[in-house]
């Protein structure tokens, strides 16, 4: 059973919820020195080309994904032979496997596998030094891991922190900077921000801007802007939305600002099976209001081709401020 990820994480008052934060504090300093154990001990494995990592200081919703997926296309662009390697979070195979656009499922290699393999080729393995052993000997010079900036699996080259750039409603992306389960944190904020080479922040695009009190927390190092952008308007018409992402409410809002007649949203938890039973739940429930269903491209990804014909996907892009800076720091890889 998944859950739903707690919104009062990101309050950044600490008086909310005490009691709850009490209780969850002693798991929290097991986490935080598990993880603090784990990097100190590894050795990770040389691939023998270029690792940019690109993760997360928290349990997810900062918009990694897509920038995993633009920084594949950067490096293509730059005619570098650029690969993908994730764990396949969702997925059944075990791997290292490619994935096969037609062929491999979101049930196979997991939904976000699926969807960056638009872009660039994709290694799945729960062994990450196996995937990008696998991603090598397959051709990759260069290779992007999704995910693992907690991890010692990999000797990276660049190491990238995602950060979610909406700070609006009284939410802030690091909570009270509590670690999980007490907080959002998978690691302290001064603690993971020792080992970025650079920070990238992510703002929806009806924010002209990241807060400056966010964006002071990252004085001193390299910060790059981005900007979540559809790639298409929102369907025409009244609609009935729905999510399965860490922060389904931020698809809410983006919907609403990017002008959909939205009459209704359900969220549901990251990665959520989208049963039949829910599915049918929500097409009765738009069919009595005359309307339409729009979901997020990962919760496409794990739709049914029949559900897919009846669902509406709405893709979204990571677009940088300054594409100058960005080639500044891909530079910073071995050259071409």
């Amino acid at each position: 059973m998944r859950l739903a990820t707690p919104r009062w994480w990101y309050v950044r008052d600490r008086a909310s919820m005490p009691v709850t934060r009490a209780l969850l504090s002693p798991i929290s300093w097991i986490w935080a020195w598990a993880t603090a154990r784990r990097l100190r001990r590894g050795r990770p494995f040389d691939p023998g080309v270029p690792v940019i990592c690109v993760g997360n200081l928290t349990v997810g919703g900062s918009g990694k994904t897509p920038v995993v997926q633009a920084l594949a296309r950067q490096l293509a662009a730059q005619g570098r032979a650029v690969h993908i390697i994730a764990r396949g979070h969702g997925g059944a195979l075990a791997g290292p496997v490619r994935v096969e656009p037609g062929r491999h499922t979101a049930a196979d290699v997991g939904d976000e596998a699926v969807m960056m393999a638009r872009d660039a080729p994709v290694w799945v393995a729960r062994d990450r030094a196996a995937a990008a052993a696998a991603a090598v000997a397959g051709g990759a010079r260069v290779l992007v891991m999704d995910d693992g900036f907690q991890s010692p699996a990999v000797r990276k080259t660049l190491s990238i922190v995602v950060v979610d750039g909406e700070t609006r409603d009284g939410e802030w992306p690091f909570g009270d900077g509590r670690v999980f389960p007490c907080g959002p944190m998978r690691e302290p904020l001064g603690v993971g921000l020792a080992r970025a080479d650079a920070v990238i922040v992510l703002a929806p695009a009806d924010l002209a801007k990241a807060s400056d009190d966010l964006l002071a927390l990252f004085e001193g190092r390299t910060v790059l802007i981005a900007h979540l952008v559809a790639t298409e308007p929102p369907p025409p018409g009244p609609q009935i939305g729905f999510a399965g992402i860490a922060k389904p409410w931020k698809m809410e809002r983006a919907l609403k600002a990017a002008g959909c007649e939205l009459i209704d949203f359900a969220p549901l938890p990251d990665h959520a099976t989208l049963s039949e039973a829910t599915l049918h739940f929500l097409a009765k429930r738009a069919r009595g209001a005359g309307a339409g269903l729009v979901t997020s491209e990962k919760d496409w990804a794990r739709l049914s081709p029949s559900w897919r014909e009846r669902v509406h996907p709405w893709p979204v892009r990571a677009v940088f401020d300054d594409p100058a800076a960005l080639d500044e720091l891909l530079a910073r890889l071995a050259p071409l």
